[in-house]
């Protein structure tokens, strides 16, 4: 039975039985199944999906996937055809990609727990003295324009979440009072029959 391993650069390689078990790289995962290989990319965006696809030799390129179930079964299909690699086919290196394959969208927490980076900005602005403009966008990789309208339509239109914006060492920052401050704001405006936005 064939042993597969997908590299973290989304390279796929086929061995004969159990041999590459032993001698996996860093960051490489082995699967047998279709399922193995659905379980192993249960995570990964489908855009990298579709980068590993087209990486696959004689695989007509795609700019996207309908579903995760589709690309799997593509992916496990084609590299059906593959053959096992042998010991002197393993310093033989193969033709990269020009752009990396982007991870996930999530940032995982210490729990287990997956954050996103909506979730990220907010738990920033909710410090004692918010974040500024900069930050939010190291550390979410957005341009400036995304972040402001992160604050302006889905933080304050669609959420009602009251964001103070200010200038602190000549750059813009941003501040929201805690989450359950605003809930128990909400709750107690609620009980006078009027609520405040």
């Amino acid at each position: 039975m064939k042993t597969f391993s997908i590299g973290p650069d989304g390279d796929i390689a086929a061995f004969e039985g159990g041999k590459a078990a032993g001698a996996l790289a860093a960051g490489t995962e082995a699967f047998r199944s279709e399922r193995e290989l659905h379980d192993i990319t249960a995570a990964w965006l489908l855009d990298r999906l579709v980068q590993v696809w087209n990486r696959q030799p004689g695989a007509q390129r795609v700019k996207r996937f309908r579903d995760r179930k589709t690309a799997v079964a593509r992916i496990w299909k084609a590299v059906q055809n593959l053959k096992p690699s042998s010991a002197k086919d393993e310093g033989t290196p193969r033709p990269h990609d020009p752009k990396p394959i982007p991870q996930t969208r999530r940032q995982k927490t210490g729990k287990g727990h997956a954050i996103t980076r909506v979730a990220q900005v907010i738990q920033m602005l909710e410090q004692p003295g918010g974040a500024t403009l900069r930050a939010i966008i190291s550390a979410t990789g957005w341009q400036a324009h995304s972040v402001r309208g992160l604050i302006s339509g889905h933080l304050r239109k669609k959420l009602g979440v009251r964001v103070k914006s200010f200038q602190r060492d000549g750059e813009r920052a941003y501040a929201i009072r805690a989450r359950n401050q605003i809930a128990v704001e909400i709750v107690k405006t609620t009980k006078k029959g009027k609520r405040k936005r």
